[in-house]
């Protein structure tokens, strides 16, 4: 395991108490606004709080490359992880337009990319030049995926510190569904044919041709699936890695944790295994349409919010979703009592 301890405070079902009766005394039928309720109450468990706030949220977009693109197991080249990079920086990406449109902190971070980028705005925050192939050999070693996870930590923290009030977890990586599937076989014990997909869009003679090429990696690599460390270094996923120890800071320091898609569930589940109470942070944004995210999230015992079929990543189903969050916040905070608007209750 690694050297790391993470202390990550038990959730207040005390507050959750106290904000549980002050809805039911809002002006409104009991439990007539759903799960807006059970997110308010969720909230105000995680913050301890009466009175949570997520604005404004931050974003943090980690960015790595993946050995395994050499055998083909992507429908786009392994250069495009560098070209949505730029992209990201110059402000052209849909995580940027759904950040801008929430006013979210939006911070990008090179944890991996295999080339070097030259940008005022960019983190270079890089382990190494991408993963190496596992087909072929470890992802990274073992320190590697712990500078990784470390990384996260510390540009979670810095978020935080700069205001974030929740966080959205984004990635970028050609490649990286397909260690994610192979990371999410070895964790649910589920065969690679259900949890491998489309990723970026490859047909079906593609995904059979993913399949087996997870299958022959893994037997080669034979990781310990109850070692998150291990997972990381010999599947991969500095962005992972990153992610996980971004969700780990933000648990620590009470900080809601938006969970978007497929790739951030896989983040999410590393937390978990790290350290446990992490999973009380979590809020699971959308249903990916990715055939691992719905075993994912079982694992996770997690509900998502929407289903509006999204697969991009870059933390965007969780930037979209953010309204309805931050409207769960506001109901606490600015709807009248039956009691202050002179309201008479049910009989």
């Amino acid at each position: 395991m690694t050297k790391y301890t993470y202390t990550i405070p038990k959730k207040s079902t005390e507050m959750g108490k106290q904000v549980s009766n002050y809805v039911n005394s809002l002006t409104k039928p009991l439990g007539s606004l759903g799960r807006l309720e059970e997110l308010a109450i969720s909230l105000a468990e995680m913050k301890n709080e009466s009175f949570p706030t997520v604005s404004p949220a931050g974003v943090l977009v980690f960015a790595a490359d993946h050995g395994i693109t050499d055998e083909g197991v992507s429908a786009y080249p392994k250069a495009v992880t560098e070209q949505m990079v730029l992209n990201f920086l110059n402000g052209g990406a849909a995580i940027n337009v759904f950040s801008r449109q929430i006013g979210a902190l939006l911070n990008i971070i090179d944890i991996g990319v295999a080339s070097d980028l030259d940008h005022s705005d960019l983190i270079n925050k890089k382990v190494r030049y991408g993963t190496g192939n596992f087909l072929r050999e470890d992802a990274m070693s073992r320190e590697e995926a712990e500078k990784a996870i470390e990384i996260g930590y510390e540009e979670s923290i810095e978020m935080i510190n700069k205001g974030a009030q929740c966080l959205i977890l984004g990635e970028m990586g050609i490649g990286n569904t397909t260690v994610s599937s192979a990371i999410l076989a070895l964790l649910s014990g589920k065969a690679i044919e259900d949890v491998v997909g489309t990723g970026t869009g490859i047909t079906e003679e593609g995904i059979q041709h993913k399949v087996s090429v997870i299958k022959q990696s893994l037997q080669n690599r034979n990781p310990d699936s109850s070692d998150p460390i291990d997972l990381i270094a010999k599947v991969g996923g500095l962005e992972i890695a990153g992610m996980t120890g971004a969700m780990l800071a933000a648990a620590s320091k009470r900080v809601p944790i938006l969970v978007d898609g497929f790739i951030c569930t896989i983040a999410a589940l590393l937390a978990k295994q790290l350290s446990p109470n992490a999973s009380d942070y979590m809020i699971v944004t959308h249903q990916s349409v990715e055939p691992g995210h719905q075993i994912g999230l079982s694992l996770l015992g997690k509900k998502p919010l929407l289903d509006l079929g999204l697969r991009l990543g870059e933390g965007t189903g969780a930037a979209v979703t953010y309204p309805i969050i931050q409207s769960a916040t506001l109901m606490v905070k600015e709807m009248a009592t039956f009691e202050s608007a002179g309201v008479s209750q049910k009989n």
